[in-house]
């Protein structure tokens, strides 16, 4: 097929085009429809491969049609409107059918090239040659996609698109990571796992992998810092009127962590967050003194838990002295996860003290005003290691202070550690392994996104209905 011809076959070219995209608004000089009748297809040999060639080509060119639906998500640069699904249904069920091909499993011989497409596509400005190897290449506007998903993330589906494409595109990753305004991304993620009260969990979930998969770049890490937000009205615990991007985040992952303790307690969303943190704690800059408040806080909140477990234990030992019958209660368990979080949060305050400590002294003054809390797990055996660069920062600017006598301001607090850590021999800080995690998908992610994607279409579908008696790949509570 040729994109030059003013006929296809037995139909002139702007007639074939409405059939292909079955709608009448189609011009035949439409860059898009031309690229893809440009592409060549092997010749039939018989009329029967004829037919079915001839209905894969209608049925792919359509589901092509809705992938640049979808990126253009009903008109780019426009405001997004409060139910994008509402507002764009076209858009909406475009995006809805591209997330289910793409999360169609392979077959035994053949990938699924919905799926090869999304991974492969570049930037129109992108003139290099595509490899041989990649069957279903094409181009488009990466700057008009960053900005309708910067849009559009009130929607899961939205959300999970950004999650595909970061983390099966590297050439979108590239992209979205070089930008200068990563805030407007960023910032409504981050909305998202605020309100985590308000989201079904996948949607949390899709966020916080996000947020993970960013902070796996140390430039993402360095740059948050640099941007300053001011007057950001949803966080509603405190008046924040201005503070770094890298600030907020440390902020919302925290407290999503706090929520997580209190209410859901899932093991996966407390990794993850931690692994965030991890990534970033050597690049934090200029920590805002609510954030490091916070990090000691989440620390305070730890310890107590740990304390409390533990008392628990102790009584239950007690009373299966008198009472052989009555099986004690897993507490090794529960004392083991704990302190495994704890253990991390040693790790990324470490990270901070011994990579950017000139950096941040609202921690370093944070550290001190809570130093009592450290006490209990300095000889302790699963953190005496850890602990010895954190009580050593203690000692250090605790001597300088009590120097500088009493009834010292915050101001001439600060002042003193600016000036300590001058002072501060580096050379006596241990040296730890960089703290750095990625994410990976689970071994058969089919079982997670295919149920999620379906419970996306049966909740979101604009005008489709599904008879919730005959569902079976996913239960009426699982979004």
């Amino acid at each position: 097929m040729g994109s030059n011809s003013s006929r296809i076959g037995d139909l002139p070219k702007n007639e074939y085009l409405k059939k292909l995209s079955g709608t009448e608004s189609v011009s035949e000089n439409d860059p898009f429809w031309n690229q893809l009748l440009s592409f060549s297809f092997p010749a039939p040999t018989s009329s029967t491969e004829l037919k079915l060639l001839e209905e894969a080509t209608i049925s792919v060119c359509r589901s092509l049609a809705g992938l640049w639906t979808v990126f253009t998500l009903g008109g780019v640069g426009s405001k997004a409107a409060a139910s994008p699904e509402l507002s764009s249904p076209l858009a909406n069920q475009s995006l809805l059918l591209l997330l289910v091909l793409a999360n169609l499993t392979d077959a035994s011989d053949v990938p699924n090239p919905y799926r090869q497409a999304i991974m492969s596509f570049k930037n129109t400005q992108d003139s290099s040659p595509f490899p041989s190897s990649i069957p279903h290449a094409f181009q488009i506007n990466f700057n008009s996609l960053y900005t309708a998903l910067c849009e559009q993330q009130t929607s899961d589906q939205a959300t999970l698109l950004l999650y595909t494409l970061l983390h099966q595109n590297s050439n979108i990753r590239t992209y979205m990571l070089a930008r200068t305004d990563m805030e407007n991304l960023v910032l409504p993620i981050l909305e998202i796992l605020y309100h985590v009260e308000e989201r079904n969990s996948h949607h949390v979930y899709m966020a916080l992998i996000i947020l993970l998969i960013l902070t796996e770049d140390d430039g993402f890490n360095r740059s948050i810092h640099e941007v300053i937000l001011k007057n950001i009205t949803w966080y509603s615990e405190r008046v924040l009127t201005e503070i770094s991007l890298g600030s907020l985040l440390i902020l919302v992952v925290i407290r999503t962590i706090q929520y997580n303790m209190t209410r859901t307690r899932d093991k996966y969303l407390h990794t993850n967050c931690l692994a965030a943190l991890a990534n970033m704690s050597a690049q934090f800059r200029s920590l805002h003194q609510y954030a490091a408040q916070r990090i000691i806080s989440l620390f305070s909140l730890l310890s107590k838990k740990h304390n409390k477990v533990l008392e628990q234990a102790t009584q239950s030992l007690r009373g299966s002295l008198s009472s052989n019958d009555v099986p004690l209660p897993d507490y090794a368990q529960d004392l083991n996860v704990i302190e495994e979080v704890i253990r991390m949060m040693l790790e990324i305050i470490n990270s901070c003290l011994t990579n950017s400590l000139h950096h941040n002294p609202n921690l370093v003054y944070a550290l001190l005003y809570k130093r009592d809390l450290f006490e209990q797990f300095r000889t302790h055996p699963s953190f005496q290691d850890i602990m010895q660069n954190v009580d050593l920062v203690i000692t250090f600017f605790s001597s300088r202070l009590l120097q500088a006598g009493a009834e010292l301001s915050v101001e001439r607090v600060l002042e003193i550690i600016k000036q300590g850590v001058v002072a501060l021999p580096k050379d006596r800080l241990k040296k730890f392994p960089e703290l750095k995690f990625k994410y990976v998908e689970e071994e058969q992610p089919e079982e997670f996104f295919i149920p999620y994607v379906w419970s996306l279409v049966y909740n979101s579908a604009v005008g489709l209905y599904w008879n919730p008696q005959a569902i079976q790949l996913f239960t009426m509570d699982s979004d």
